[in-house]
C-alpha cells in the first residue's frame, strides 16, 4: 500500500495514529481488542509470548507487549482504546500509563493534573464553555 506525506508526519515529540499506523499495527490492535472477554485476558496472562504468537505479532510488538513497553506500544500504532484494555486488567491506570508515556510517576503525574485544571473554569467561561489547551 502506497501512503502520502503529511504535514503531521514530522511534529517533533509526537505522532498520529491514523491509517498507516493502523494498518501497520492491526496484528497488534486485533490482540488487544481480543482483551474484551475474559477468556482471552486469561490466556495471555498465563503465557503472554505464547499470545503474542497466536496473533502473529512481529518481534519488535511481541517485545513491546511481553516488556508492558506502554508508550513503545502506543507509538507502535496501538489504538488508545485498546491499549487501555491491555493496561486496566493489569492494574495499570489510564493515569500510570499517561505518567509512563512521560517518563514521571503516577503521583508526579497526577500532581500535573491537578495543576492543569487551576483556573480551567475561568477560561472556559472567557472561551465561551469550550476552551482547547
Amino acid at each position: 500500500m502506497v501512503w502520502q506525506a503529511h504535514d503531521y508526519d514530522d511534529i517533533p515529540g509526537t505522532y498520529v495514529f491514523d491509517g498507516q499506523r493502523a494498518h501497520s499495527s492491526y496484528a497488534l490492535n486485533k490482540l488487544f481488542y481480543s482483551f474484551n472477554t475474559e477468556a482471552c485476558r486469561k490466556e495471555f496472562d498465563a503465557d503472554p509470548a505464547a499470545y503474542c504468537d497466536k496473533f502473529g505479532l512481529s518481534p519488535e510488538h511481541k517485545q513491546l507487549v511481553v516488556e508492558q513497553d506502554f508508550l513503545g506500544i502506543l507509538r507502535a500504532g496501538t489504538n488508545i482504546y485498546y491499549l487501555a484494555k491491555f493496561c486496566v486488567p493489569r492494574g495499570v491506570t489510564v493515569q500510570d500509563a499517561g505518567a509512563a508515556f512521560q517518563g514521571i510517576s503516577g503521583d508526579e503525574f497526577r500532581e500535573t493534573l491537578l495543576k492543569k485544571r487551576e483556573g480551567l473554569e475561568e477560561r472556559l467561561a472567557q472561551e465561551g464553555g469550550y476552551w482547547n489547551g
